[in-house]
């Protein structure tokens, strides 16, 4: 196969590790499409990630830990899914899921992940939790309001008791009326 025309198109996994490879990620990287892993740790690899390997939908393992890689990880692509540890050990680079790029911790935050918002907040619950507490307390309260009203107040549980029986005897006379005029038909 002639070296020069090999495009990686059809390639699904390139481990180039420990190979003391020098130089950077080669721009054009995304066009090796259908690529499902990549491992190029150990290396001596400098420049940025190129925003090219973001358009890998189909790559699902990373390494490119024990570089030289510097910049900010592309971001609103697959590439802020991976663990951290594909990014290890490469000082200059930052941005998610690495810790964030001095430009970043400039700008305030418009939008805060859910683990931030407690602490903000100083909230040790979360969402879920409070509503959960909310119910708790709601049917606690709510039965003991029925049922201590009716323990403490004698008039109330005789009203109540007599309109069940009510109910109930309405509820038998419409049985046996509609159940008489079936026989009947």
């Amino acid at each position: 196969m002639d070296i020069h025309r090999f495009n990686g198109k059809g390639l699904r996994s390139l481990n180039l590790s420990r190979n003391s490879l020098t130089g950077y990620i080669i721009p054009d990287i995304g066009k090796m499409e259908m690529l499902e892993s990549l491992d190029l740790s150990h290396n001596q690899l400098s420049g940025e990630i190129p925003t090219s390997l973001a358009q890998i939908h189909t790559l699902s393992v990373l390494d490119l830990s024990n570089n030289n890689l510097s910049g900010k990880i592309p971001t609103g692509t697959q590439l802020l899914s991976f663990n951290p540890s594909a990014y290890a050990e490469n000082d200059g680079l930052c941005g998610d899921p690495m810790p964030k790029c001095p430009e970043d911790r400039l700008r305030p935050p418009t939008t805060y992940p859910r683990e931030k918002l407690n602490e903000k907040n100083g909230s040790i619950f979360s969402f879920m939790q409070e509503v959960a507490i909310a119910m708790g307390f709601g049917i606690i309260f709510g039965f003991w309001g029925v049922i201590g009203s009716f323990i403490l107040k004698k008039s109330w549980r005789i009203t109540f008791f007599s309109l069940l029986d009510a109910i109930g005897d309405w509820i038998y006379v419409r049985i046996v009326v509609f159940v008489s005029k079936c026989r009947r038909s």
